[in-house]
């Protein structure tokens, strides 16, 4: 099967064939503009976390203490995450995965709007706080439903030799997402009055969310309609099954699934969130600047998720997960030593991001692939998801609070020993379990 073969519907009726036939670039197109959406909106309220809420909602605080209240904040929906899944389950079992996306999409992108009108402390008190609270737990409901199966639905349907090369694709959602949000920050932040900015000017890109939500939905929409993902819906590759039964079942794919991309998701907020946190805290380097510096570092990002599809189809899933866990712990050894994110050096702030981006698209790449193989086929829509979560929970919802908390007592070589923790963790369990070799290679 070509690259841009059209996947034949055999169980069609005749008269449905040369209907609604959509190729891997069709697929993969879908799921790109999808996941640029998630990540849009949650990289936005990440730099808002940075750059807004301190001041906005925690003004009673110093900046610093208030940008950790901010991103304790930012880890609730890693927490509300795996519960919005399991609801979302039972709205695709009852109603359909039309109605779950749209659902899920609109919530998504209505709370990341919605934020766009938050008074601040100032004007309504303590109740600014419990509302940014509540439509971040939204968001984290929202985002565990948006799970759509269109990526095990692209790398079901690629060919064998090219599965790595495919299966990167949705990755690109978060390079991209990343540039859009940074981008928008970097102009408004830099245009901008610090007084208009803080009244008017960040409101912008939450408001922007809902458009690029309903886009994003409207994308997906047309993949879900086709006839391709009917039949795997009836053949029971893309249905959600008990979360019961797949712990009972899977409980331990489960579990060392979510330590798999550990190291990947631990480096992805240490490369996005938390250097603009502590460049506008402890440097004088322009935010902005640092901002179109870290959209550049998104670029280098983007390529190196595409040079991890090309790699995986040569060495195999499993051996570019091992190599790209091995290149981050030895990333974080050299920050322990001698960190590179330091003062006011903007060259090694720039060398940071640089190579960050590298490495985390290059472990990135291959993560959802790696989850969505672990689980055969009845289990592969529920399992993939939920491990996702899991993945997410442990390794990337509370980072930007543990390196700032860290970093800002006792240095940013412990950020480096927060890094390391994760690559051990994915080397390990890339190391217990050798079946991974068959699933993922």
């Amino acid at each position: 099967m070509s690259a841009d073969a059209t996947i034949q519907p055999s169980a069609l009726p005749a008269e449905d064939h040369g209907k609604d036939h959509v190729s891997p670039a069709d697929i993969a197109l879908g799921v790109i503009i999808g996941r640029t959406s998630e990540y849009f909106d949650f990289f936005v309220f990440g730099l808002g976390c940075v750059l807004v809420f301190p001041e906005l909602v925690f003004p009673f605080v110093d900046r610093l203490t208030g940008t950790l209240y901010a991103f304790g904040i930012f880890a609730l929906a890693f927490v509300t995450r795996p519960l919005g899944s399991v609801l979302f389950f039972a709205i695709d079992r009852n109603y359909g995965r039309t109605t779950k996306l749209t659902a899920a999409l609109f919530l998504l992108g209505g709370s990341t709007a919605a934020i766009a009108f938050l008074p601040g402390y100032q004007t309504i008190g303590i109740w600014s706080c419990v509302i940014l609270a509540a439509f971040r737990l939204l968001q984290g409901i929202a985002l565990g439903g948006a799970w759509d199966g269109l990526s095990s639905l692209l790398a079901l349907n690629a060919p064998a030799n090219r599965r790595g090369w495919y299966t990167m694709l949705p990755q690109l959602g978060a390079p991209f997402g990343f540039i859009l949000a940074a981008g928008l920050f970097a102009y408004f932040e830099g245009a901008l009055s610090k007084e208009d900015f803080l009244g008017w000017g960040w409101r912008y890109p939450f408001f922007v969310a809902l458009t690029i939500n309903v886009v994003a939905l409207f994308a997906r929409l047309r993949m879900v309609a086709t006839h391709e993902f009917a039949e795997l819906m009836t053949t029971r590759e893309l249905m959600p099954m008990p979360v019961s039964e797949l712990i009972r079942v899977h409980g331990r794919t489960l579990i060392l699934g979510a330590f798999v991309p550990l190291a990947s998701f631990a480096l992805f907020h240490l490369v996005t969130i938390f250097p603009v946190s502590w460049i506008n805290l402890f440097t004088s380097r322009s935010v902005s600047e640092f901002l179109l510096v870290q959209a550049a570092g998104g670029v280098v990002g983007a390529g190196a998720i595409v040079t991890s599809g090309l790699v995986a189809d040569q060495l195999g899933r499993r051996k570019t997960l091992l190599l790209s866990g091995a290149m981050i712990g030895l990333f974080s050894l050299s920050s322990i030593i001698a960190p590179l994110l330091f003062g006011d050096s903007q060259a090694g702030q720039t060398i940071y991001v640089i190579i960050g981006f590298g490495l985390l698209g290059l472990s990135y790449g291959q993560t959802a692939g790696a989850v969505a193989s672990s689980f055969g086929q009845q289990y592969r829509y529920t399992g993939a998801a939920l491990t996702s979560d899991l993945a997410w929970l442990l390794g990337a919802g509370f980072a930007p609070l543990v390196a700032l908390t860290v970093s800002s007592a006792f240095g940013l070589a412990w950020v480096g020993v927060y890094l390391l923790s994760g690559a051990l963790c994915t080397l390990a369990a890339l190391a217990i379990d050798r079946r991974m070799e068959a699933r993922y290679g």
